[in-house]
């Protein structure tokens, strides 16, 4: 019912010469107070979707602070699991409808069926970060034994729910001794009066294979071998296809964008791995259909037709591309995003959720709320060059600044560390 993951080790040190020396130097001074803990991980899928990308790299980057760092990921034993989940979070989103007795009884009985599987292997940690609405039940299912803290971390976007699966769901939060979110519009009204709350917003890391910057030579072969021309103009979205992405509002903007801006071509990458989001493909054939066969629209959605690794088509088309979009309506917070802007690339966001806290509107990167909004920046950055190096610039340094991983490890390790020593942390802001 569920799999303890191993990830290749790393060095903090290769972390250091990119972060500031001041908070370097903080990670360092918490984790060693923090060495005799066990730190444990739980999420929903391996790969695929943010949490799965920030686990990859906070496991390890935890173990070479010197902290014992485990991941586990849930095996639930009903396929129908996700597909209750993904309801759960597109109406965490603000998406109609209710949860049927049914879908509850499916949601509550798996992750019984996944602690009582914890219990039986007694699955042991000091510190329990569990991620997102998948394993909320766990801190009441698993009661915790003398010494142990339970931190729940949400990800998703909660500033219009729907009420039903918020009256459902949060009262479970109360099992937990601290809530994590991505900034401080998403924490439901009158829910820090029950439980702590932290403001901790997530983060990319540096050193992985899609986040330290190709050379353009070699994202031109990539995306060559991908079918896109590399002298004519490149625009690309990189993002699952989610409802919530709006892949159909970023092909409305390339349509008005393309009658100034003759040539030009559009990528929508959403090459699918993550388990629990089973509508993936279901959305993938209405933008299919919604491109209705343009061939300068670039579709991409299955992994294994892939001239290299995910992670290296990512970086290509990235650093290939002369504009990057996440057009998002409602976004926890855009990992695509961040990773663009790292590369230094101009980014158009939806003016929403945690993109806004991403983009400075105007001057690290452009928030929208439409598609001719979008075609309007399109064009701006496509015809200004010193435009698009300006706001590229301001992009790389403000991830540097707020938005790498180091930064988001010391948040959970103080937030854990407080509760080690009786006291509550601050919370770090947005």
């Amino acid at each position: 019912m569920f799999s303890k993951l191993n990830h290749p080790s790393v060095s903090y040190a290769d972390y250091r010469p990119l972060l500031d020396p001041k908070l370097a130097d903080d990670l360092a001074a918490v984790a060693k107070e923090m060495g005799r803990l066990r730190v444990l991980h739980l999420n929903s899928t391996a790969t695929g979707g943010g949490v799965a990308e920030i686990l990859q790299s906070m496991v390890p980057l935890g173990n070479s602070l010197g902290i014992e760092t485990e991941r586990i990921v849930i095996n639930p034993d009903a396929p129908e699991f996700f597909q209750v989940t993904k309801k759960i979070h597109n109406m965490l989103q603000g998406a109609d409808g209710e949860l049927s007795p049914d879908e509850l009884d499916i949601y509550f009985s798996c992750i019984q069926r996944v602690a009582e599987d914890m219990r039986a292997k007694n699955l042991t940690a000091d510190v329990w970060f569990v991620h997102d609405p998948q394993l909320l039940p766990l801190a009441k299912l698993l009661p915790k034994k003398q010494g142990e803290t339970w931190i729940w971390i949400c990800h998703i976007d909660l500033t219009t729910p729907n009420a039903s699966v918020l009256d459902a769901l949060m009262p479970l939060t109360e099992y937990y001794d601290q809530l994590i979110f991505s900034q401080t519009a998403y924490v439901p009204d009158g829910l820090a009066d029950k439980v702590p709350v932290v403001i901790a917003p997530p983060a990319i890391d540096p050193l992985t294979v899609k986040n330290t910057p190709m050379d353009l030579t070699q994202a031109q072969k990539v995306v060559r071998a991908m079918g896109i021309d590399t002298e004519r103009p490149l625009i690309t979205q990189v993002s699952r296809f989610d409802l919530w992405k709006d892949p159909w509002g970023v092909i409305d903007a390339y349509r008005i964008a393309k009658k100034t801006v003759p040539g030009l071509q559009l990528a929508l990458l959403g090459l699918s791995q993550a388990t629990d989001d089973p509508e993936g493909a279901e959305v993938y054939k209405t933008v299919s259909d919604h491109a209705n066969g343009d061939p300068d629209i670039h579709i991409y959605f299955d992994p294994s037709e892939m001239p290299v690794s995910v992670d290296e088509v990512v970086n290509a088309v990235q650093m290939a591309s002369e504009v990057l979009i996440q057009k998002s309506t409602r976004e926890g917070f855009g990992l695509t995003v961040t990773e663009g802007m790292w590369k230094g690339k101009p980014v158009i966001g939806g003016d929403a959720g945690g993109i806004r806290v991403q983009i400075n509107d105007g001057v690290s990167g452009f928030l929208v709320s439409s598609p001719e909004q979008c075609a309007q920046r399109l064009v701006e950055l496509l015809q200004d060059q010193s435009l698009r190096s300006r706001i590229g610039k301001a992009a790389k340094e403000s991830v540097r600044e707020r938005f790498l991983l180091p930064r988001l490890a010391l948040d959970y390790l103080r937030t854990a560390r407080a509760h080690m020593n009786g006291r509550l942390p601050a919370t770090s802001g947005d």
